[in-house]
């Protein structure tokens, strides 16, 4: 094969890649219109639905780009009130290219795993933009950080009303022991809380509690 031939080969694969890479980064930050619940931001985190189990779901998530930032607190509450704000302050344009980043779905918060009057670390993070998830803007608060989660296998649990600490330790309380009834394994110490509504949402809320699954999925038996 001549020299010239090696370059065009070399282009077109190189040109694959990153049609591959655009692809993969579609299909985990995509249209919000593919999600029935997601309707207040024009993209969202989605996932591939492996089955369910009476009310509950397992999804698989693949690897995708937040930032976030953390707080220690007793109640979830206290600690969102900075999270947030952070978070915010780097989408209206706190960061290192000065833009502005779409708001996207969900806000997620990884709950510590504690007594109810106990401090713990809140960790909350914003979905980035599918055109961000590959050329990401660095925060310039050193409070705020962009961290990639795990290509996962969750179970989820869906309520509406409002996120607050009882809610989500409710919620979490409804997973495990609906879990345990069925002998399923999953990661206790892993608690993802994720929120789809502005604070201003008074009706339709939707919320999900997460636990990582451990091994293979306590799906249904297809015989």
């Amino acid at each position: 094969m001549s020299r010239t031939q090696n370059s065009a080969t070399m282009m077109l694969l190189s040109g694959l890649v990153g049609l591959l890479l655009v692809l993969t980064a579609e299909a985990r930050v995509g249209d919000s219109s593919e999600l029935q619940f997601c309707t207040e931001t024009d993209e969202c985190l989605l996932f591939d639905p492996i089955c369910q189990i009476n009310d509950l779901e397992v999804r698989h998530y693949s690897s995708v780009k937040w930032v976030s930032t953390n707080q220690s607190s007793v109640l979830m509450e206290f600690a969102a009130m900075s999270t947030f704000r952070r978070l915010f302050n780097y989408i209206r344009s706190s960061n290192d290219q000065g833009v502005e980043i779409d708001m996207t779905s969900p806000v997620l918060v990884s709950m510590p795993q504690k007594n109810f009057w106990e401090m713990g670390v809140f960790t909350m993070s914003f979905l980035l933009p599918d055109k961000y998830q590959q050329s990401t803007p660095n925060p310039t608060n050193d409070r705020v950080y962009i961290h990639d989660t795990p290509d996962m296998t969750v179970y989820v649990l869906s309520y509406g009303g409002w996120m607050t600490t009882s809610s989500i330790n409710n919620a979490f309380k409804q997973l495990s022991t609906q879990l345990d009834a069925i002998g399923a394994k999953y990661r206790k110490d892993t608690r993802y809380a994720a929120g789809y509504n502005s604070p201003m949402t008074m009706g339709k809320r939707h919320n999900e509690v997460m636990f990582v699954v451990e091994g293979e999925p306590a799906c249904p038996s297809q015989d």
